[in-house]
C-alpha cells in the first residue's frame, strides 16, 4: 500500500468516525480552512476581504443563514466588521436580511439560487456598461483608436449579456438533471 493510499484510507476512516447517527459532525478546523480558502479566492477576484469571509461562512453553514453574533463567533471578528460586510453583501444582492420570527434579531441568508441571481444581475450591469461605452465611442470619435477600443468593449459587453441569458437558462436545465436535492 502506498503512502497516498494509506492517507486516503485514514481520511475515509476519520470521515466515517465523524458521522454519528446519520448526523454529520464536521471537522471545524477543516471547515475553517475551506471558508478562508474560498474567501481568499473571492478576495483575489476583487471582493472585499471581510465580505468574502462572511459570504464563505454563509456558504459553509447548512442552513445558509446566520445571525450577526453567529458570524462574529465563527469568524472571530467584531460585530462592526460583520455589519460592514453584510452591508456590502446586501447592496450587491448576494445576501438578504430576514427577521427571526418572534425576535428583533436579523439573520442573513443566501438565496437558494444564489449564483443564478448574482450572474443575472451582472447581465443588467453589462447592458448599462454597453450603453455607456457606445456613447463613449461616439464621444471619442468612432474611428479613433480610443473610440475603436470603446466600441470593441461595447460589443464585448453586448455579446456577454446575450450569451449570459441563454447560459442561465441552460444552467436551470442542467441543474434539474443533478442530484442536488430541492432548493430551499
Amino acid at each position: 500500500m502506498t503512502s497516498e493510499e494509506s492517507a486516503t484510507d485514514e481520511v475515509a476512516v476519520r470521515d466515517e468516525e465523524l458521522v454519528r447517527d446519520e448526523e454529520l459532525v464536521r471537522d471545524e478546523a477543516a471547515v475553517s480552512r475551506f471558508v478562508e480558502r474560498f474567501a481568499g479566492e473571492l478576495t483575489e477576484a476583487g471582493m472585499q476581504r471581510m465580505a468574502a469571509r462572511v459570504f464563505a461562512a454563509l456558504i459553509a453553514s447548512d442552513s445558509g443563514a446566520l445571525s450577526s453574533a453567529e458570524i462574529s463567533e465563527r469568524l472571530q471578528i467584531s460585530p462592526a466588521a460583520v455589519s460592514g460586510a453584510i452591508r456590502y453583501l446586501t447592496q450587491v444582492g448576494m445576501v438578504r436580511r430576514e427577521r427571526e420570527p418572534g425576535s428583533r434579531r436579523d439573520r442573513y441568508r443566501l438565496d437558494h439560487d444564489l449564483w443564478y441571481e448574482t450572474f443575472t444581475r451582472r447581465d443588467q450591469i453589462l447592458i448599462r456598461w454597453e450603453k455607456v461605452l457606445r456613447d463613449g465611442a461616439e464621444t471619442l470619435g468612432p474611428d479613433s483608436p480610443a473610440g475603436l477600443r470603446a466600441r470593441e468593449s461595447a460589443e464585448f459587453m453586448s455579446f456577454m449579456a446575450s450569451q449570459l441569458s441563454s447560459l442561465m437558462d441552460r444552467w436551470h436545465e442542467h441543474r434539474a438533471t443533478l442530484d442536488l436535492g430541492e432548493p430551499e
